[in-house]
């Protein structure tokens, strides 16, 4: 009796306790099914929706590269008493509401102007100065040259153009500079003419010529400030090798100057910072084109500095002993490693960084009069680093002072015979160059009398 009783009972105590947990159980399953709904359609909708523009935008993760690239390699941690958290903030939001690269670039320029320093710039693949600073570091710098093919098609280092320089001036786009035997030099395009458009558009110094070389295209120009002097020029843009483009001209610039009987030497060094461009100058001084000459001009004005000075010992060095060498038909030649001979040096405001040190030196050991309008006091040392998006970024990474205590930033070199060059309409004229030659002319006579 007692078993069956207790059989009886367990099924039903065990059937109160399902019934129980039933409504519990159920209740359970719907909130968590209610909640993995709700989650599921709020993660649609954040998917589906369009980002917050700032967070969307690419410029913003290229503007706190560069923000953060400035934060952590620039030379002065004071940031040249500029409030560089301050500046994020002020640029941030004008930097993502930029509507193209070239305007995102002026901003971040603007940001970087801040800190008035030299050495410190946005550039992209849209300026030719992009390819110049890459061609000049990318041999010192292993981390550059492992990036290359990256961001350059093969890694090479190079762009289409006509080989000018322009200056913008009041809106107006100006050739302030040449490249010797370039496709410019050829078409006859002179320092001065103003550039309106290029295959009748407006004129960009990359984007205008991308593509086309060895191709015609046309320059309409204006040489005066009257419109009717206004001409086509025929150019047929070329690639430039950015690595060797620089000493390629400079070699290209040689020349003796045939004047009242004498003979004037004349090179144009556009890039100081590879010691290649010092080696082909002492060649040419002491072996080559130039050896022969009664004066000499060494013309520093406008290109990219960056290199040491040692070519100064050039000038600056006590007299050492000929060498003369005497070959099989008894034809002899004589070497001298100084040149003792007249020599004057030609500056502007385009000359920068490691020019300026040796426009300094030139005047601190007396070796000649130097010629031109004030340099750039632009005198810090400064490395370029990729983005992201394979823009580059150059950065002031050193401070620089000459004789230990001299601080050329922000001052320059003022020469000791300040000639002007207007460059509007300027119509190839370059007074300073001719002012050269005039000097470097008068120093001959009492030298060679001497």
């Amino acid at each position: 009796m007692r078993i069956l009783i207790r059989l009886a009972l367990t099924p039903i105590k065990t059937q109160k306790e399902t019934i129980m947990k039933r409504p519990l159980q159920s209740g359970l399953f719907k909130f968590t099914t209610v909640m993995l709904i709700s989650f599921s359609v709020l993660l649609l909708f954040w998917l589906a929706s369009p980002l917050p523009k700032t967070l969307a935008k690419p410029e913003t993760k290229i503007f706190e590269q560069v923000w953060q690239t400035i934060n952590d390699n620039f030379y002065d941690s004071k940031f040249n008493g500029v409030d560089w958290k301050a500046m994020r903030e002020k640029y941030k939001s004008q930097a993502t509401q930029t509507k193209s690269s070239q305007e995102f670039a002026a901003i971040i320029n603007q940001m970087l102007d801040e800190l008035q320093t030299s050495h410190t710039h946005y550039y992209t693949q849209d300026e030719p100065a992009y390819y110049q600073i890459l061609g000049i570091f990318v041999t010192r710098s292993g981390e550059l040259q492992k990036q290359l093919a990256k961001f350059l098609p093969k890694g090479k280092i190079e762009y289409t153009g006509i080989g000018e320089f322009t200056k913008n001036i009041n809106g107006k786009t100006y050739v302030s500079a040449i490249i010797e035997k370039s496709p410019a030099a050829a078409a006859g395009l002179k320092i001065g003419d103003q550039i309106l458009s290029v295959d009748g558009r407006p004129y960009q110094p990359i984007q205008s010529f991308q593509g086309k070389a060895g191709e015609e295209v046309k320059l309409l120009i204006q040489r005066s400030a009257k419109t009717n002097s206004q001409t086509e020029i025929t150019i047929a843009p070329k690639i430039f090798d950015a690595k060797t483009m620089f000493i390629d001209a400079q070699q290209a610039s040689i020349q003796n100057i045939q004047r009242q009987g004498k003979k004037i030497g004349y090179i144009h060094i556009w890039s100081h910072a590879a010691n290649e461009d010092q080696q082909q100058l002492q060649s040419e001084i002491i072996y080559g084109r130039l050896k022969d000459a009664d004066g000499l001009i060494l013309d520093f004005r406008d290109g990219w500095g960056g290199g040491d000075v040692n070519s100064l010992n050039l000038f600056t060095a006590q007299v050492g002993p000929s060498v003369t060498s005497i070959a099989r038909n008894g034809k002899k030649y004589t070497y001298i490693s100084q040149w003792k001979k007249p020599v004057v040096m030609v500056i502007n405001e385009g000359s920068r960084s490691s020019k300026e040190i040796y426009a300094y030196g030139f005047q601190q050991h007396k070796i000649g009069p130097v010629i031109g309008t004030k340099t750039a006091g632009a005198v810090v040392a400064g490395r370029p680093f990729f983005m992201e998006d394979g823009s580059l970024l150059y950065v002031a990474v050193a401070d620089v002072f000459v004789n230990g205590n001299q601080r050329l930033e922000g001052k320059g070199v003022t020469p000791d015979i300040n000639v002007p060059l207007p460059l509007e309409y300027a119509q190839g004229a370059d007074p300073q160059k001719e002012r050269a030659i005039e000097t470097v002319l008068g120093a001959i006579k009492p030298f060679a009398e001497y």
